[in-house]
């Protein structure tokens, strides 16, 4: 691979475009002097990204600001990735920092749906969830997690769709009380399935958005209570924020 880009002029349009998207706007002088251009080129391509629709200049402030086609290029390239194939290097990644199973979901409605999981056999004990199986939001982990990222009305929406069963002592009832467990969440960035769903296995989750910056997905790190004392919870919860971040980066807003 060539250290310098073979077409100047595409190194000049792509310079320019990507000062524009990661500063939201700048002035001729600015796109000039990052990219050690003359005033006058730089113009030159400030406009040909105008004709080309990627860019618009403020009739305003006269400053230059990145157009929604830009947006647009993004969403249709990232139509064509594979969520489950994108993440899962990351999710076996989590899985071999903590040596415990992680699942993958994606929100259905009230539900979260497994889309993939990498089964960890340590102490040869195995979860029972499986790919496609269904789960609901407002008594997992990972459901947990999508719901701290939504608005009052939007949870109360879930709540009062979903049918509220006790499925364990530990299961989330009240409304009032549900909404308590989101502002935790929400405070400490993760989510914490404590016997909720299933007696004697937790589960630590956080969500993912998707391409267009809406909370969509969420993947968790499960295992039986007697390994997951409030010591390992607080370490396992930061390789997941850790894993979190990586994903985020590369995929999502």
């Amino acid at each position: 691979m060539e250290d310098k880009n073979p077409i100047q002029v595409a190194d000049r349009l792509f310079g320019a475009l990507e000062l524009l998207a990661e500063n939201g706007d700048a002035g001729v002088m600015e796109v000039s002097t990052a990219l050690g251009l003359n005033k006058s080129t730089a113009h030159r391509v400030l406009n040909s990204l105008i004709y080309m629709g990627y860019a618009r200049q403020n009739e305003e402030t006269g400053r230059y600001e990145p157009s929604l086609k830009v947006v647009d290029l993004a969403n249709k390239v990232m139509k064509h990735v594979d969520i489950v194939q994108a993440v899962r290097p990351y999710l076996r990644k989590l899985m071999e920092m903590t040596d415990e199973t992680v699942h993958f979901v994606e929100r259905d409605g009230v539900d979260a749906v497994y889309i993939d999981k990498i089964e960890s056999y340590r102490n040869g004990i195995q979860m029972v969830s499986r790919i496609g199986s269904r789960i609901p939001l407002y008594c997992s982990g990972v459901g947990k997690a999508i719901a701290a990222s939504l608005d009052e009305h939007e949870v109360e929406e879930i709540w009062n769709r979903s049918r509220i069963v006790p499925l364990t002592a530990h299961t989330f009832t009240d409304f009032e009380e549900f909404k308590k467990e989101l502002a935790v969440i929400r405070a400490r960035g993760y989510a914490l399935d404590n016997e909720e769903n299933e007696n004697g296995v937790r589960c630590i989750a956080v969500s993912l958005k998707d391409y267009t910056g809406r909370v969509k997905y969420a993947f968790s790190i499960s295992a039986p209570v007697s390994r997951m004392d409030d010591e390992r919870i607080r370490q396992l919860a930061a390789y997941a924020l850790e894993i979190k971040e990586q994903i985020s980066e590369k995929f999502c807003p």
